[in-house]
This record gives C-alpha cells, structure tokens and sequence, in this order.
C-alpha cells in the first residue's frame, strides 16, 4: 500500500549532511511507490510560535507565513520524517520552530508513521540522544506516533561527509521499507 510521506528537512545547508540523508531516505521510499515530498525548512518563511492562542479554537495562527501549508502537509501525511543537525545536543532552530507551530491544529496530527534523521560532528550516538529525545517528545504529543527508525550521522562534519558512512545505506534501506 502506497503511503504519503513527508520529509521536513532542518538542515539549514542545503546539500548538507542530514539533507543529503534525507534525499537517501527519499529514494528508497520513491523506489518503494510511496509519494513522496521533501520541505527544506530553511527556505520557507516559518516565524516563531509568539504563545499567543491566538489559534484556539480556530486552527488558525495568527502569523501569516509558510507553516499553514506545512502544517496540512503534515496532518494529511501518514509517515513524517523529521531530520536536524545536531546542534548543542537538540534540533535545530528551524526544524523546532515547525515543531512549535503545530500548535495551531496539534490534535490533527495523528497516527502518524515517524522516523528520524540525525547528524553530528561527534562520532558517538551518545552525542545524538538529547536530539532524539526532542524528536520523541513531539511523537509523545502527536495521538497514536509509532516510531519506526532512527538514522544516526555520526563523526560528520563537513558538507557531503556523511556520503562516505554506512548511514547512507540505512537511510535508503529505510525509506524500501516504508
């Protein structure tokens, strides 16, 4: 059976580490007949949630920007990845403001199929599990998550590194799977 994935890619370099797992990722799924759509969160215009509530009861925020498509995306999606560079053992500032903005219309993003992507200069997957507990956190909020697979970049750095590293392969045989 077919499945709608969504791939929201944190990487604020395009072509960086975790995108380009991304794309890998995106492969393998497409190879598998699944639609398949990949955002670059940095090139879309996504402000900060400001607490306000303004959507309360309306699903409807009161920033007017990028994230209402991405937050449809989402809720009609049945397997979302999330993938982020590691920075300072979290997400990144642009994938975690997707995260926040959700807020809007939270409980319609449900029974989803999640997997997660994450790079880091650091060759230890120790370094990697702040980050994966800030992905897991979002799940715990969203009804009926199952996590299905978690990718770990490790010991990449520089802009195309991670091409040399087995996480290549775990992130195409995992979109196969999808």
């Amino acid at each position: 059976m077919s499945k709608k994935v969504l791939i929201l890619s944190g990487s604020p370099r395009k072509g960086g580490n975790s995108d380009i797992l991304c794309d890998e990722f995106m492969k393998g799924a497409e190879e598998s007949g699944n639609t398949v759509e990949k955002i670059r969160v940095a090139e879309k215009k996504i402000g900060y949630c400001r607490g306000c509530y303004a959507c309360k009861g309306t699903g409807i925020c009161a920033i007017k920007d990028d994230m209402a498509e991405i937050l449809q995306k989402m809720i009609d999606a049945d397997v979302i990845v999330l993938a982020s560079p590691v920075y300072f053992y979290s997400i990144d500032a642009q994938l975690k403001a997707v995260i926040d903005r959700t807020v809007a219309r939270w409980l319609e993003v449900m029974n989803k199929e999640f997997y997660y992507i994450m790079t880091a200069a650091d060759g230890e997957k120790e370094s990697l599990e702040t980050t994966l507990a800030c992905f897991r956190g979002y799940a715990d909020c969203v009804e009926g998550a199952k996590e299905i697979g978690v990718i770990y970049g490790t010991g990449v750095y520089e802009k195309g590194e991670v091409k040399a590293t087995k996480a290549m392969k775990e992130a195409y045989e995992m979109g196969l799977k999808v």
